[in-house]
């Protein structure tokens, strides 16, 4: 054999050739080659041969004996020398996957040798990890579902077991301090009993009423809410429909800080409508134009009346000053006592004709009209005729206006209704206020202060301050009192200054605000709720000359705001006109 032979890995067939010449020449004399060979080991029955024409023997690499450790075997005999006997090639089994080749007999090849060669045991390949997740879906999706039906049907229960629960407030607090009739819905877990007016409360204390829809409590805040302030609702015994189960519902808000508009009219420039806080730091210009008479203010709207080509025009807008229209007047003229309706959405007005005469034309006739422009302006008549009207306000909360024409005659009548005709009243003389939601208005007959219901007529006399500052001048109603603007004097009746009062419902009356020498009070207004006071005054007015408006007023003008129950100034601001007025100055 050569040298590239012994390098060459032998093929089975040269290396079995070997190993029986091998074995031939190490028996003794008369034994037949391969006589002493163990007997195969038994394959398990699990595994079975592969047939031997799937495998190509003789190209298969094999581990050559040599590289393992020799048997030991007896001494070698002289034998007569036999030349080799070629072996044929054996099946071989690779069912088992690598590892030692095994022979037709079944014995692993170098088994006897090396333990380390035999086979391992056979084991089933594992099942794929995706189909055991795939078979696990179904039973982890019914678990949480049922789990989820379990939760649901346990609050249910609960729900049923304690009675009604709060499931949501509404309420718009800008609103609540604006104006009246603003409601807080509270609605509940279930469907309410008829919730009576005894089981609620409010703190702080402020009229209200109540109703009952199916889930929904309704708390109506008869009068404005103060501002700045934490209310808290509180409804006892509430029982769901079944009237089994009773529970407390409590619901709490807070009311945002106030704010006015304020007219400042520019003998030099343009007269602006100013939105301000009461800290009076952060005025913000809304609307500016040449000549501003009047304006009024809605939760929605502006309401501004202008001079052009020497004769009224009337705007309307936002209250952040933009999408202005002009709404149509009854024809050229003047228009003057300029008032809102939040529940009518209406705007009012008396007009009278440019160049009235005695014998022509229309002269302080009252007109309305919708505040989104849609129809003609709508003039008041009685008995066919356009009255001329010497006072009148729009009645808070309803649609309704209260006049009295020139003869004295008091009537009310509703402007949103076109078969509605006057209602008569009896006489006055003034209107000097009607007070938030409770349909009563404050008129003199005479020497005489009364209190009018206008829905149903009745009446009684309104109550004489405590200690009595004297005959009012003008009367400002607020929920719980009135604001009384009164001429002092001295002891021979001459007029030394103004003061305004603080007037409880009571007849309890105590000095808010004074000026004295030629200061003069020109309005006195309280906020929506009460909560405060804007007292506009002209100061110093020997020289404090008259504009050239057709509403005119004195040139400087000054609102101070007072909190109304402690009577502290909280600020002076420059101009007059509050938003909170219902109506601009007379004067």
């Amino acid at each position: 054999m050569s040298t590239d032979d012994a390098d060459r890995p032998l093929t089975r067939a040269e290396l079995r050739a070997r190993r029986a010449a091998e074995e031939e020449a190490a028996a003794p004399s008369g034994e037949p080659a391969g006589s002493t060979a163990p007997e195969a080991p038994e394959l398990p029955a699990s595994l079975e041969p592969v047939p031997a024409a799937s495998v190509t023997p003789d190209d298969a690499p094999v581990i050559d004996p040599r590289d393992l450790p020799a048997s030991p075997a007896p001494a070698p005999e002289p034998a007569p020398e036999v030349p080799p006997v070629p072996v044929p090639p054996a099946p071989v089994d690779v069912s088992a996957g690598p590892g030692p080749r095994r022979s037709a007999s079944g014995a692993a090849d170098g088994a006897r040798s090396d333990p380390r060669l035999v086979p391992p045991a056979w084991e089933p390949h594992p099942t794929p990890e995706p189909i055991r997740t795939r078979r696990r879906f179904p039973l982890i999706l019914g678990a949480v579902l049922g789990i989820l039906v379990l939760v649901v049907a346990g609050f249910g229960v609960i729900t049923l077991l304690q009675g009604p629960r709060i499931s949501s407030v509404k309420v718009d607090a800008q609103a609540a301090i604006d104006a009246s009739g603003t409601r807080m819905i509270i609605t509940a877990s279930q469907a309410l009993a008829k919730v009576e007016p005894s089981q609620v409360s409010v703190s702080p204390a402020t009229p209200f009423t109540v109703d009952t829809s199916g889930r929904n409590l309704g708390v109506r805040f008869t009068v404005p809410l103060d501002d700045d302030t934490n209310y808290t609702v509180t409804v006892k015994d509430v029982t769901g429909t079944d009237k089994q189960r009773r529970s407390t519902l409590q619901a709490t808000f807070q009311t945002p800080k106030s704010s006015m508009f304020l007219l400042q009219r520019n003998a030099d420039g343009d007269d602006t409508i100013f939105h301000t806080d009461l800290g009076g730091k952060n005025a913000v210009p809304i609307v500016q134009h040449e000549k501003i008479d009047d304006f009024r203010a809605t939760a929605d709207h502006l309401v501004v009346a202008t001079e052009k080509d020497g004769v009224s025009a009337l705007l309307v807008m936002d209250r952040e000053g933009k999408n202005e229209r002009t709404l149509k007047l009854p024809g050229p003229g003047f228009l003057s006592s300029l008032q809102v309706s939040e529940r009518g959405n209406l705007v009012g007005y008396t007009f009278t004709d440019k160049g009235v005469s005695a014998t022509s034309g229309r002269a302080s006739v009252l007109v309305t009209q919708s505040l989104t422009g849609d129809g003609d302006p709508q003039i008041v008549s009685l008995a066919g005729k356009q009255p001329s009207v010497g006072q009148w306000a729009f009645v808070p909360d309803s649609s309704s206006a209260l006049f009295i024409d020139f003869t004295g005659a008091l009537y009310v009548e509703d402007r949103t209704d076109a078969k509605a005709k006057p209602t008569a009243l009896g006489a006055a003389q003034t209107i000097e206020g009607i007070t938030r939601g409770t349909y009563t208005a404050i008129v003199s007959r005479g020497p005489d202060l009364i209190e009018l219901n206008l829905a149903d007529g009745s009446e009684k006399p309104l109550a004489a301050s405590t200690p009595d500052f004297g005959v009012p001048g003008t009367i400002a109603p607020f929920p719980g009192g009135t604001l009384r603007q009164v001429a002092t004097r001295d002891a021979t009746g001459l007029p030394t200054g103004q003061i305004v009062t603080r007037v409880a419902d009571d007849g309890k009356a105590v000095k808010l605000f004074s000026v004295t020498g030629s200061d003069a009070i020109m309005q006195a207004c309280p906020s929506p709720s009460g909560q405060y006071s804007a007292i506009v005054v002209a100061p110093k007015l020997v020289n404090n000359p008259y504009d050239q408006s057709l509403l005119p007023l004195p040139t400087t003008m000054q609102t101070h705001i007072l909190d109304t129950k402690s009577g502290k100034e909280l600020v002076v601001l420059a101009g007059f006109d509050p938003s909170w007025c219902a109506q601009a100055p007379h004067r």
